[in-house]
């Protein structure tokens, strides 16, 4: 079992930054590809990055980049020029396999609770 937390969502203005972060606690967390999704109002949830057990980054999308600190259990996804399109809730994920990398939501084993990312113009 794996828990998922993540932190660092808010309201912020168009062409803003934010850094996201994601807490892993329970079984060892070298053991899953990481990834996180978006899922805005009407829309689809979609893959927005993923990293491999090893920081291998298999999926990025335009301005953001993902990141992880296998010492500390957390995954990040900085994201920089925010755009208004970018307002969602983002969503840590893990699977449990090596690479990763997939956008199917229903291979990720674990997921978090979501945080809210609001990007005003």
């Amino acid at each position: 079992q794996v828990q998922l937390v993540e932190s660092g969502g808010g309201l912020v203005q168009a062409g803003g930054s934010l850094r996201l972060s994601c807490a892993a606690s329970g079984r060892a967390f070298t053991n899953y590809a990481m990834a996180w999704f978006r899922q805005a109002p009407g829309k689809e949830r979609e893959l927005v990055a993923s990293i491999s057990y090893n920081s291998r980054i298999t999926y990025v999308k335009g301005r953001f980049t993902i990141s992880r600190d296998n010492a500390k259990n957390m995954v990040y996804l900085q994201m920089n020029t925010l755009k208004p399109e970018d307002t969602a809730v983002y969503y840590c994920a893990a699977q449990m396999t090596y690479q990763g990398g997939s956008s199917r939501g229903d291979d990720y084993n674990y997921w978090g609770q979501g945080t809210q990312v609001t990007v005003s113009s």
